[in-house]
């Protein structure tokens, strides 16, 4: 797959914690990319820097390796999925084996290791999440995830229904995405997955639900998705009678 554009590298990825934490993943000349919502939110002009996620093909015991030649501290934050934490000058990079999702479990995955760039970004939520970046600033998008991000279209990638099958939690991502990026009525196939499996969220634990929901209603206007969630039966599920 070919890059779909190139930005000039912004602020955040010519600050001095980035560059020495991406020259000691490409010490030994692996390619790494900067991942999900840095990308898009930096497409956006939205960006604040906080948040990085990089992707690597390199296992985590390799990254490892890596960030410790180079003096980097970092902490295995979710080591059986492939992250790995890197701590420099106070800021945390969150950096991610490229991986695929052998089998679900509603809300967490048993993972495989993999080096294929398309099968990492067929596993993510949402297509504007797929989008990777290079440090020199070029744009991969395997998923259409410009067109989407763009027309204010929160999709998911591939099937909707699967999506939310592998992690219900997807469901109110959906909505708490829409209420941050989307425009105009929500993705037709996304929201009738969504309202056909509201019930799912009853195997959530309070706290998961609690915290998506306080990120959605911190969006600037999210009384419309809210009526919305209401409508569609989803509300009722985790606020009985609110339907």
């Amino acid at each position: 797959m070919k890059p779909v554009r190139r930005i000039e590298p912004t602020e955040w990825m010519r600050a001095a914690p980035t560059r020495a934490v991406v020259a000691a993943l490409c010490a030994d000349g692996q390619e790494i990319r900067f991942v999900g919502g840095c990308v898009r939110d930096t497409l956006l002009g939205d960006f604040t820097g906080r948040d990085i996620d990089i992707a690597t093909p390199d296992i985590p015991e390799t990254v490892i390796a890596l960030l410790d030649k180079a003096g980097i501290r970092n902490i295995p934050t979710g080591l059986a999925h492939g992250t790995i934490t890197a701590v420099a000058e106070g800021q945390h990079f969150e950096i991610t084996t490229l991986r695929v999702d052998v089998k679900s479990h509603g809300r967490h995955a048993d993972v495989a290791f993999t080096d294929v760039w398309q099968e990492d970004a067929a596993r993510r939520d949402f297509t504007m999440n797929a989008l990777t970046c290079t440090p020199e600033g070029e744009i991969y998008d395997p998923c259409d995830g410009i067109e989407d991000l763009e027309a204010g279209c929160v999709r998911f990638v591939g099937d909707a229904e699967q999506r939310i099958a592998e992690d219900h939690l997807r469901l109110l991502r959906f909505f708490r995405f829409h209420a941050w990026y989307g425009r105009g009525a929500p993705d037709s196939t996304g929201l009738a997955a969504a309202a056909g499996g509201a019930k799912l969220l009853s195997k959530l634990s309070g706290e998961r639900i609690r915290n998506e929901m306080f990120k959605l209603l911190a969006a600037p206007d999210p009384a419309a998705v809210i009526d919305i969630m209401a409508e569609t039966g989803v509300l009722g599920e985790i606020v009985p009678g609110a339907n």
